[in-house]
């Protein structure tokens, strides 16, 4: 059977807008006859801004995907840097689930020394923050920039390459110059409309971290590898049907608004 890999989104939006998250997959040949399921969330936070907002957005994209193996997925990729949900869901499924936040960072020191990332917002910092202590990889960050435009989740950099790319382009350039990065990862997902554009003008590697993720689970099935038990044990008393339940409340609540 064909592989199929479940793309959790961390908004909830409609098909219109669910297109603009699978252009991602435009950029790759993955070949096989992978197919991608793009699932938004069904509560989040409005943004990524707050540590409140970084606890609901962990438990949405749970929520989202505790039934993936299940529903017959062999993979996860979550569409957000934040790399929410990933450790709880790595410790309820035994298919490989993918963030591109860690990943971006580990791929980035495949070639170079030391990376920046460029961001929208400065409120998207303390994602970066928390990744990197994770990781052990302060050291190995030369920067984060960030352009100061508010992003929007859902038309993402639609209608703004003019004023947008350029920006990026320059935030970008200070990090290679001024900083001293060997790699260039673009801060969100949302973002990866903007990697030709740049990949094109910088002299150094940009990582586009959502099809990262993709071509990641591409190899993880290939080899037959998954996370570490070790790492990420299994519950001992499962709460699936509360968190379902919770997220059924948090559907009805919005609904009665």
């Amino acid at each position: 059977m064909m592989p199929r890999v479940l793309v959790i989104v961390p908004f909830p939006m409609n098909e219109a807008d669910l297109a603009n998250r699978r252009e991602q997959l435009g950029t790759l040949e993955l070949g096989d006859g992978m197919t991608f399921e793009y699932r938004p969330v069904r509560f989040a936070p409005a943004n990524y801004t707050s540590h409140h907002d970084f606890s609901l957005a962990d438990l949405s994209i749970l929520e989202a995907g505790i039934d993936a193996e299940r529903e017959g997925y062999d993979a996860v990729c979550i569409d957000t840097m934040s790399d929410s949900g990933l450790s709880a869901l790595r410790s309820v499924l035994n298919i490989p689930v993918i963030g591109p936040g860690r990943h971006a960072m580990l791929t980035a020191l495949m070639f170079g020394e030391r990376f920046s990332i460029v961001v929208m917002w400065d409120r998207w910092k303390p994602l970066y923050a928390k990744t990197l202590g994770e990781l052990g990889l302060e050291r190995k960050c030369a920067s984060i920039r960030s352009i100061g435009v508010e992003p929007n989740n859902r038309s993402l950099l639609a209608g703004k390459e003019d004023d947008v790319f350029p920006k990026l382009e320059t935030a970008a350039t200070r990090c290679i110059e001024e900083d001293g990065a060997d790699a260039i990862i673009l801060g969100s997902t949302t973002m990866h409309q903007a990697h030709a554009y740049l990949a094109e003008r910088l002299q150094v590697p940009v990582i586009n971290p959502g099809p990262l993720t993709y071509r990641l689970a591409d190899a993880a099935l290939k080899l037959g590898l998954t996370h570490s038990r070790k790492t990420y044990p299994t519950p001992l008393a499962p709460k699936r049907d509360m968190i379902k339940a919770i997220g059924d409340a948090a559907v009805a609540a919005a609904q009665a608004r």
